[in-house]
């Protein structure tokens, strides 16, 4: 009996000590910052996703070819992944953020602080606490497209920040040299007015951007966007 006591007490020991060291992850809010609502042929690594699962930082989503699509949740933003697309999860100054590897991510928030979204070398964000739409095409690694279908948003590349407001679409490229040399069309000098890629007196620009003929965000995100509007969350 007394020896039962002591592999009693042995293993409460054990459990306590294992409980002190996982309160401080379980208790961070930076590491588990979204929830998944909406998940079809989509992959958290390498399992399945399924809603209601927790999304921590560091988390890589994979969408399909085929009707894959993945939608999160993250306090007063929502986060979509379309078809073919690839996202990296993350906290940036206390508040989601999302890095796009691959495909197409679209965004509704109800804060200026709410995402933040990256691909490439470029930043997108919120101008204002108003309700904001929009979502971010990547088409390689040195080009990509942006629409904005509600509020304004911010795009920055170091210190080269300009802002996309609501109903406006851009091709944007990072690297001109190089999005060639990667296969990206080239700008055409006549599509590039002052208005479009207005001239930088101090310092220099960091990419340029043209107007493109707007269209809807996928079908997919406007529906969800008209059931879950971001002055809603």
């Amino acid at each position: 009996m007394p020896r039962s006591r002591g592999v009693a007490s042995v293993n409460l020991s054990v459990l306590l000590s294992i409980s002190l060291l996982a309160a401080p992850i379980w208790a961070n809010p930076g590491l588990g910052s979204g929830t998944v609502v909406y998940a079809e042929n989509a992959h958290i690594g390498t399992a399945a996703a399924s809603v209601g699962a927790t999304v921590f930082a560091g988390d890589t989503f994979d969408t399909e070819q085929v009707r894959g699509g993945l939608q999160i949740r993250a306090g007063a933003a929502r986060v979509l992944l379309t078809a073919s697309s690839r996202l990296v999860w993350g906290a940036e100054g206390g508040s989601p953020s999302a890095t796009l590897m691959r495909g197409t991510a679209a965004f509704s928030t109800a804060g200026a602080k709410a995402f933040v979204l990256h691909a490439g070398t470029a930043t997108f964000r919120p101008r204002s606490d108003e309700p904001t739409v929009a979502n971010v095409t990547l088409l390689n690694p040195k080009e990509l497209v942006v629409r904005c279908s509600r509020g304004a948003v911010l795009i920055a590349v170091a210190d080269d920040v300009r802002v996309i407001p609501e109903g406006a679409a851009y091709r944007v490229v990072l690297d001109p040299e190089a999005a060639g040399r990667l296969g990206g069309a080239p700008v055409p000098a006549a599509q590039r007015t002052w208005g479009q890629d207005p001239p930088r007196p101090q310092g220099k620009s960091n990419f340029i951007w043209y107007a493109i003929g707007f269209t809807a965000l996928v079908t997919g995100f406007a529906v969800y966007e008209a059931l879950e509007s971001p002055d809603r969350p």
